[in-house]
């Protein structure tokens, strides 16, 4: 019988980003698969890992594609990626937060992504429409990293999903302060 290496995959992804510390054992049960099985495909959870980021790193560039980031104004934009990368925003957070994706050497599809959003910022920057004291490599990162926040407060029902992009896109873009806070803040 054949294995469905994406099925196997994908069951991994839904397992890990519920439970980050479940076994391989766990993860084959939940692919339908024996353990065995899932080792001839995997050698063990770093390879089974390093899978997922290649699984997550193609969900964020066709979000990316999908997102039209060069089309009309760069806010408009950044809302149309969050509401493409929200499918794949659990598996983001638990590649996350896996410390062994980021030692060393970058895997060069996350520099891809880096860049191509890190230019929209850039450009929202250009056309005023952004603020240039943050750097775009900053707000590349606070968007990953709210992101990931985003979908763990999903999946713990501390936020409904339908709010996901609104409020990701509002605090990244307008910052928790209200313009008549952040002027007596100011003062």
């Amino acid at each position: 019988m054949a294995v469905d290496r994406d099925h196997v995959l994908r069951s991994a992804a839904a397992l890990l980003t519920r439970r980050s510390t479940a076994t391989m054992d766990e993860v084959a049960k939940a692919a339908g698969i024996s353990r065995a099985t899932l080792h001839r495909h995997f050698a063990g959870r770093d390879a089974l890992v390093r899978a997922l980021e290649a699984l997550g790193i193609a969900e964020c560039e066709s979000a990316l594609d999908r997102a039209r980031l060069e089309e009309g104004p760069a806010a408009g934009a950044v809302r149309r990626l969050v509401q493409e990368m929200e499918p794949a925003a659990a598996l983001l957070a638990f590649l996350y937060s896996e410390n062994q994706l980021f030692e060393g050497d970058q895997h060069q599809g996350w520099a891809r992504i880096d860049d191509r959003i890190a230019t929209l910022f850039r450009r929202g920057q250009a056309d005023g429409e952004f603020r240039i004291d943050l750097t775009p490599a900053w707000l590349t990162e606070a968007l990953y990293g709210l992101l990931a926040s985003g979908a763990w407060a999903v999946m713990e029902g501390r936020v409904a999903p339908k709010d996901f992009t609104h409020m990701i896109v509002e605090l990244l873009l307008g910052g928790a302060l209200r313009p008549s806070a952040q002027r007596r803040a100011e003062s």
